[in-house]
């Protein structure tokens, strides 16, 4: 009896110590990995790691400028008409930062990741950038109101501007005092072809002489200078540039309400572009810091415009 307890015993020393062993050999392995990930992480240089953590976020960032699908790779190509008018441009020059839809474009441009080197400008006459197709620009800016109809064949950005339609004329023309829609039924009446206010015109007012309709804004200015016409339909903002001094003895009768040719400006894509998502929320975060309000204010400042009654 007493051998067989002494034998008992001896077997449950052999079992523990195999058992402390056994554990002993575990914490080694464990700590030696831990050790030696530890060991490598902290051997790094800080900034490799920095950079790899940067290479990590850009690739997890569909809007990182090195993801995103340009025309030209590491370049954003802008399109615009030709000649760029104020207050949307200066000097006929969209490269130089000036006026509101420059400085909007170099905005969103700095947003994803361009800086001013890297935008290139194309001359695009305002009916080709609504034309169906492919486009040689990454977007169009331009004063171009968002419509469902344009939109089935061009995509469109959140919109950066809310607009609304004026008539300029001479002021001693015969509208020059008209205060409400049904007095410009008489009128003859001139807007650039394909735009809102041209709609505007063949849609509310619906005058009795058909409308002039002109292929630039330059035409339908010489048109009403030269006295072809009583008045233009334009946009309120190209109104007041008119009327600042651009033709002498003008004036903005009226601005129409929003429900009369009121629209959002948007960026113009070819149809499909990958880039939308990414533009607007470049828009979203210049609305949210209020860089895009700033612009607006440097550049669309104007007097108020009385607004026509039906």
């Amino acid at each position: 009896m007493l051998r067989s307890t002494i034998a008992h015993r001896a077997n449950l020393v052999v079992r523990a110590s195999i058992v402390a062993a056994a554990g002993m050999v575990l914490a080694a392995c464990g700590s030696s990995e831990t050790d030696v990930a530890a060991s490598v992480s902290d051997g790094a240089p800080a900034e490799s790691r920095s950079a790899e953590t940067s290479l990590t976020n850009a690739a997890l960032d569909e809007c990182a400028q090195e993801n995103l699908t340009t025309i030209t790779p590491g370049a954003l190509t802008i399109g615009t008409d030709s000649p760029a008018y104020p207050p949307f441009f200066s000097e006929d020059d969209p490269s130089n930062g000036e006026g509101f839809e420059s400085a909007v474009a170099y905005a969103i441009a700095d947003q994803l990741g361009f800086a001013p080197a890297e935008v290139a400008w194309e001359i695009v006459p305002f009916s080709s950038a609504l034309a169906p197709g492919k486009k040689n620009f990454d977007f169009d800016i331009n004063q171009i109101s968002i419509t469902a109809e344009r939109a089935e064949v061009v995509d469109f950005s959140d919109g950066y501007y809310a607009v609304n339609q004026a008539v300029v004329a001479l002021a001693d023309s015969s509208i020059a005092s008209a205060t409400t829609v049904a007095e410009l039924k008489d009128a003859t009446l001139g807007a650039q072809f394909g735009t809102t206010s041209l709609a505007l015109i063949e849609e509310d007012i619906q005058p009795d002489t058909d409308a002039f309709v002109y292929d630039d804004f330059a035409e339908a200015r010489a048109a009403l200078r030269s006295g072809q016409i009583d008045g233009i339909v334009v946009d309120l903002p190209s109104a007041s540039f008119i009327t600042s001094g651009e033709i002498e003895n003008s004036k903005i009768v009226g601005q129409f309400p929003e429900n009369m040719g009121g629209s959002q400006f948007g960026l113009l894509f070819q149809k499909g572009n990958p880039l939308v998502g990414c533009v607007n929320k470049a828009l979203g975060s210049l609305v949210a810091s209020g860089e895009l309000q700033n612009i607006q204010d440097t550049w669309l400042t104007g007097a108020t415009v009385p607004y026509f009654s039906d």
